[in-house]
């Protein structure tokens, strides 16, 4: 089954940017490239998966030409991608694909966010999901070279994901309801 496609993507994904990945610490390096401005967010209008590669290719090549100064990092947004998360699983194959292919992959990686995010040998309802549970399918664009300076100025950068899901398990159900109201759009308030 597809997820619904908020209203408003920019808006809920600013946010959960906001409220959840900065809010609740997920990842240290989000909060100043957002409050620098150096954010970039793209609503795709793309309906295949060639359009998104496509759309891809261009952040791609945009990042690889601007400083990252003025442009650390991409989301690249794509609402309108058909499909659930297995779907979009299977798009980020391609993703992969395209930045070997396209000798991208020394300069920059892809993370991957989805309203319907699932970890391998995880339950649908396992609380570790939601810390790439977003409102729309994302591919969030890094350079390598900030991911390393960031990794570097750690002092455990490992514990970083488990650290995340156990900040997702102490969260009480009305509290999770706050943070991904997409994911609770049809049940009744608690």
């Amino acid at each position: 089954m597809a997820d619904p496609i908020p209203a408003e993507p920019e808006t809920d994904i600013m946010g959960w940017l906001e409220q959840v990945v900065i809010g609740l610490h997920l990842c240290p390096f989000a909060a100043r490239a957002v409050a620098e401005g150096r954010l970039r967010l793209r609503i795709s209008e793309a309906a295949t998966e060639e359009d998104a590669l496509a759309d891809l290719q261009e952040e791609l090549t945009m990042l690889a030409a601007s400083d990252a100064a003025d442009t650390e990092t991409t989301l690249l947004a794509l609402p309108q991608l058909p499909g659930g998360f297995d779907a979009f699983n299977e798009l980020l194959a391609l993703v992969d694909l395209l930045l070997e292919e396209g000798g991208w992959q020394d300069r920059f990686q892809v993370a991957s966010f989805h309203p319907g995010y699932r970890f391998a040998g995880t339950g649908p309802e396992d609380a570790g999901n939601l810390t790439n549970r977003s409102p729309v399918p994302l591919l969030h664009i890094l350079r390598e070279a900030s991911v390393a300076a960031a990794v570097d100025s750690l002092d455990d950068p490992a514990s970083i994901p488990a650290r995340n899901i156990r900040v997702m398990e102490s969260l009480d159900p009305r509290r999770r309801r706050q943070l991904f109201p997409w994911l609770y759009r049809d049940d009744p308030v608690l």
